[in-house]
């Protein structure tokens, strides 16, 4: 019933796009956000086992493989809680995205079956880039109080 009241109230008002894309990107910046602290939340609870990972199996290039270790961990544990409020969108997704790719690069033996998941997230990460957080987000509610 009360979906039925928003529907008719948005519809009418013609933001019905505006809301259901809304929702898109929030489901987006919500799906990645918990990707990415999952992962962050792995790396440091198994903080050893990181380290081993990072100083052996992974090829983190340009970087020494303990700063890529803090780091890595550090932007997916701190990063996701930008898309979660939908603050800094764009750059915090930006960053992500780049992020993103240096794991692939990073990891080649993502490639046999976590590859199809990485390009999901690039995707999504791309998306929230370009188009930001979306009406359901911190970004549009601060920059409307501003004008």
């Amino acid at each position: 019933m009360m979906a039925n009241k928003w529907l008719a109230l948005a519809s009418s008002s013609g933001d019905l796009p505006r809301w259901s894309s809304a929702g898109v990107l929030l489901l987006a910046r919500l799906w990645v956000a918990s990707v990415f602290i999952t992962s962050g939340w792995l790396k440091l609870t198994a903080w050893d086992s990181t380290l081993y990972l990072f100083e052996s199996e992974y090829q983190v290039p340009l970087l020494p493989w303990l700063w890529a270790a803090y780091l890595g961990t550090a932007a997916e544990l701190l990063l996701p809680l930008f898309l979660l409020a939908g603050l800094f969108t764009r750059p915090a997704a930006l960053l992500l995205f780049g992020f993103n790719i240096m794991a692939v690069i990073s990891y080649p033996t993502l490639w046999g079956g976590g590859f199809y998941d990485h390009q999901l997230w690039g995707w999504m990460l791309l998306t929230l880039t370009i188009w930001g957080g979306g009406v359901l987000s911190l970004d549009y509610w601060l920059t409307r109080r501003s004008h």
